[in-house]
């Protein structure tokens, strides 16, 4: 073999080409890297890059050193094989679809060659995530060089935040109970999924004593996009455009009103409002009472008080379409024990129920919807205080408050259902009513 010793190879003319051999020739140079005449290198080590296969894999399959592959587990979980490595091998592996979450894709050594140091599958379970490995010697094996957990891509759903967040089947559901933000941080690619399904409901009437009325339910309006699958109630208001909510990327305030107070002196007080963007709901009627024996208007009315010939309070109050509750029952003046009871309030899909004589004073019944992924009932309105009824008069489904039997407190309004209270009783009961039930906000929609 010749041998040609020299410091330097240039080029004969500036800006000229150095050749090294001719074609078909293969150039070795010491310490076993070499240089094919195709271009093929070995002993160099790779520069950390990877030549991507952009046809995803989505089954199990074998990894070729030097390449990477999208790995879609949108259908299943599934297998990539590592090659049988050599010092420098590489290889690179992406979650295609964003499902390593759901459906893992398994990493799995070739023999009895290692990772990381062990002979034994590696696991991808992160959404978006992504890896390179390169083969480094026997004793550790593959090493993870590159790691990736970022999930950087297109939203085709609403990505929103705010209240306490669950999820049934594709749709997610946001519920407030008390004041909060629903930020829409990235809009639907389809407008049709923006239009969001939404619960507003307000703050139920209070009561007063002696005889006194059920407090009204709060104002319950309710939409349902065609988005998400759920039951609604028969109030839902997506016929009427207007009722429609359809988000953009802001944030969006809400009001979870308060229940309405209890009163001994007057009438109980009328429940808050709820707000969500367009949407406002009234606060339920106060009970009449002692002072005021006529029951309050609003979402539902509050029910009239006992011993008189009273009216109970008007509900969708102001009006909506459909009508956000009913008018509270009043009372005919039965007079005297054990007739005389105190009007209910009116609920989400009932007026309350007349109070003395033969009636009952019960209050009206609420409305069920599926909207937070369970059927619940929700807007009841408080039963009628007993000023010598034999019994207690109910409250309506969905939170409204029993009214009591002669000597008794009625039951406050359920928290988070827009119930009315029940009425207290008398004579020689407690000297106050009670609290309405606080109100609530659930906004539905899609995800994914």
């Amino acid at each position: 073999m010749s041998e040609v010793k020299v410091n330097k190879i240039s080029p004969r003319t500036n800006c000229g080409t150095v050749q090294l051999g001719d074609s078909g020739d293969t150039i070795t140079i010491p310490a076993g890297a070499t240089i094919t005449n195709n271009g093929t290198q070995t002993g160099f080590g790779r520069t950390g890059t990877v030549d991507w296969d952009t046809t995803p894999k989505t089954s199990t399959f074998t990894g070729v050193s030097g390449d990477g592959f999208f790995c879609d587990t949108s259908s299943s979980a599934f297998t990539c094989n590592l090659p049988s490595g050599t010092a420098g091998s590489i290889i690179s592996l992406a979650d295609y679809a964003g499902t390593f979450q759901t459906n893992n894709l398994t990493v799995s050594p070739n023999g009895t060659q290692k990772i990381g140091g062990t002979n034994a599958d590696v696991i991808l379970n992160t959404e978006g995530q992504s890896v390179t490995f390169v083969y480094v010697d026997d004793t550790q094996g593959w090493i993870n060089v590159q790691d990736s957990t970022s999930n950087e891509r297109g939203q085709a759903f609403i990505v929103a935040t705010g209240g306490t967040i669950t999820t049934c089947g594709n749709d997610k559901i946001h519920t407030f109970t008390g004041p909060g933000t629903f930020t829409v941080c990235t809009a639907a690619v389809c407008a049709a999924n923006n239009v969001v399904s939404h619960l507003v409901v307000a703050g139920g009437g209070g009561s007063s004593n002696d005889g006194g009325g059920g407090g009204g339910a709060g104002g319950f309006r309710e939409v349902k996009s065609p988005a998400t699958p759920y039951t609604a109630s028969p109030l839902d208001g997506y016929p009427s455009a207007p009722n429609r909510i359809t988000v953009s990327a802001q944030g969006y305030p809400i009001t979870v009103g308060a229940g309405g107070t209890a009163s001994g002196t007057s009438a109980g007080g009328s429940g808050n409002n709820a707000v969500f963007s367009t949407i406002t709901s009234a606060g339920g009627g106060g009970g009449g009472g002692p002072g005021a024996i006529t029951g309050l208007d609003g979402g539902s009315g509050g029910g009239g008080r006992s011993n008189s010939s009273a009216s109970g309070g008007s509900g969708n109050t102001p009006p909506v379409t459909p009508s956000q509750g009913n008018n509270g029952g009043g009372t005919n003046g039965s007079n005297p024990q054990p007739n005389n009871v105190g009007g209910g309030g009116g609920g989400a899909t009932a007026v309350g129920q007349v109070g003395g004589g033969p009636e009952t004073g019960d209050g009206g019944a609420g409305a069920t919807t599926s909207i937070n992924g369970s059927p619940t009932a929700f807007a009841g309105g408080g039963g009628g205080g007993g000023n010598g009824s034999p019994g207690a008069p109910s409250g309506g489904a969905g939170g409204g408050g029993n009214g009591a039997a002669p000597g008794g407190g009625g039951t406050a309004g359920t928290a988070n259902t827009g119930g009315g209270a029940g009425g207290s009783a008398g004579p020689g009961g407690p000297p106050v009513g009670v609290a309405g039930g606080s109100g609530i906000v659930i906004i539905r929609y899609k995800f994914q």
